[in-house]
This record gives structure tokens, sequence and C-alpha cells, in this order.
């Protein structure tokens, strides 16, 4: 079972910047090969998928983050990143990193990492 901890997140103010990782472990094999996502979920509301990363190489974004946020990955490092420049105070909430074909299993998801934006 492949388990994912996610790190990076703080207080930080309009405009600027953080980035996020997402380290996997456990039984995972061919890293690569597996498409990832960033989520979010902020206080009273759904979780969302942020950002997406395929096997490929393609990404896709929410329409809120297109052009300040960016998804990469280190398969070496069997790590996934969120670069988040720009933020805004709406960009708070708890980002989570998860397999889009696991995000329906509640025991899939990591404990999240906190990013407030605010002056």
């Amino acid at each position: 079972q492949v388990q994912f901890v996610e790190s990076g997140g703080g207080l930080v103010e309009p405009g600027g910047s953080l980035r996020l990782s997402c380290a996997a472990s456990g039984s995972i094999f061919g890293f690569r090969f597996i498409d990832m996502g960033w989520y979010r979920q902020a206080p009273g509301k759904q979780r969302e998928l942020v950002a997406a990363l395929t096997s490929g190489g393609e990404t896709n974004y929410l329409d809120s983050v297109k052009g300040r946020f960016t998804i990469s990955r280190d398969s070496a490092q069997n790590t996934v990143y969120l670069q988040m420049n720009s933020l805004k105070p709406e960009d708070t909430a708890v980002y989570y990193c998860n397999r889009p074909k696991s995000a329906s299993n509640p025991a899939s998801w990591g404990q999240g990492t906190q990013v407030t934006v605010s002056s």
C-alpha cells in the first residue's frame, strides 16, 4: 500500500509563494507511471482537485490557479511538488496529494498540509 506525506505548507502573505512536497512511500513501483493530483479542502467546502499530472507528463489545473500553480514530479525521489505563486487568501486550505483513481477511498488520504494566505 502506498502512503503519501505532504509538507511545505505555512502562513504566507498575499502575493507570496510556497512549494508543497508530497513524498510517496510503501509498496510503490514505477512512481513515474502513476497519475497524481494535488487537492485542497477549505473550511466548510468540499475537497477539490487543484492540479493533476499524468504519467505521460500532461498537466491540468483548476481554472482559478492556472498560471499561478505548477505541478511537477521527481521520480527518483518518489515526490510530487506543487509550486504556488501569487497566492491569494482564497487559496487558504489544507492541501493533499493522492492518485485520482484512489480519491474515493477515505483510507488513501494523508494528513495534508495547511496553507494560510493572510496579511
